[in-house]
């Protein structure tokens, strides 16, 4: 059926729903640059309602399986490709995108020019799209403010769940976490307690973790500001790491700034170097926020990985506590899996840290 992207600029382009849903889709529209991994995006947290344009042409070529989800269902508000209605081939895979999609009412819109979409995200930046059957459809507004709130409470955990029976003790605060990061933590022989992002330091003391970890997670970081105090007190009595969006809270909570990007980093292409080693790792990413460096000037942080192509800040650590982040994504899924050695390096911190707590709290 005949239907169309809209963008908050008065573009529109024409394209064809590959899904049997009819209601207007609308969200932040972003763009994807890996050539595998839809899978994961697709059920990655930290695209909540956002309408996804993979730059790869062919989209579903192998299928959905049972193996490759980051969380229990789709969080994306719609996809766009350029062919995603071919035949798909793989062993493991059990039905086509374009089932999978429908299951959830989300809107496949294919045969859309994506080259020239990408184009216009990359010079006027992300902003609110919507996919519809109306030709003449208008959106509200141009901004891209979503209300994070909601979003927090929709992607994390409501209790506390425990994973693993033996090992370092690791509490992982859910901002809206990948499965990725739970699997390559359980893979370091850690016994992990998932706790919903608003639990407070008295309740992460009592359940006696060794190290915590700040995940993943969709929005502006800024609009959980009233949350820094209490992850302050936390990530300064417990060896710590951050990713992404944990990254960003953890900058904010020292005393740093964050700011939005004109469209971002998404893809399991982007090239990162570590300061402290001169190593460059590829790196998969999904943000739209970044650290603005100069901000840090009187902060106890410091830059520890940069992006290769834009300069921007991609990891941080504190220059006294066991505390470091990554604005990238080390676990992957999809992507290179070249910096899972973090987990190690998290490892060894904590196992170096053991019982010091008197030294930093």
């Amino acid at each position: 059926m005949k239907s169309y992207l809209h963008l908050a600029n008065g573009s529109t382009f024409e394209g064809n729903l590959l899904t049997e849903t009819t209601v207007p889709a609308t969200g932040e529209i972003v763009f994807y640059t890996g050539m595998t991994g839809y899978q994961e995006v697709l059920t990655d947290p930290s695209y909540k309602d956002q309408i996804v344009i993979f730059t790869y042409p062919l989209i579903g070529n192998y299928g959905i399986n049972k193996v490759d989800f980051e969380s229990k269902k789709p969080h994306v508000a719609g996809v766009i490709v350029y062919e995603g209605g071919m035949v798909h081939s793989h062993f493991q895979a059990e039905y086509s995108l374009a089932d999978y999609l429908n299951k959830w009412g989300i809107p496949l819109l294919s045969h859309v020019d994506t080259r020239a979409v990408v184009k216009k995200i990359r010079k006027e930046g992300s902003m609110q799209a919507a996919i519809s059957g109306d030709e003449s459809f208008h959106i509200a507004g141009s901004g891209s403010n979503p209300k994070l709130q909601p979003y927090i409470s929709q992607v994390s955990t409501s209790e506390i769940v425990s994973f693993g029976k033996e090992g370092k003790h690791v509490v992982l605060m859910d901002f809206g976490y990948k499965k990725s990061i739970l699997d390559s933590l359980l893979a370091q022989g850690c016994r992990v307690t998932v706790v919903p992002y608003d639990t407070s330091f008295d309740q992460v003391q009592e359940l006696k973790p060794d190290g915590v970890l700040l995940s993943n997670g969709p929005g502006d970081p800024k609009q959980l500001l009233y949350l820094l105090d209490n992850l302050k007190k936390i990530i300064s009595h417990f060896p710590s790491m951050g990713i992404c969006l944990g990254h960003q809270l953890t900058a904010l909570a020292f005393g740093g700034n964050t700011k939005k990007m004109l469209f971002g980093h998404r893809g399991a292409n982007q090239p990162v170097v570590d300061l402290k080693t001169n190593k460059v790792y590829m790196s998969s990413q999904n943000h739209s926020y970044e650290v603005d460096e100069p901000s840090l000037s009187n902060t106890p942080l410091q830059v520890r990985f940069r992006n290769v192509n834009d300069g921007t800040v991609e990891g941080l650590m504190h220059k006294d506590l066991p505390v470091f982040t990554t604005q990238y994504h080390p676990e992957a899924n999809p992507g290179p899996v070249e910096s899972s050695l973090l987990f190690k390096d998290f490892m060894q911190m904590i196992n170096d840290y053991s019982g010091r707590e008197k030294v930093y709290a």
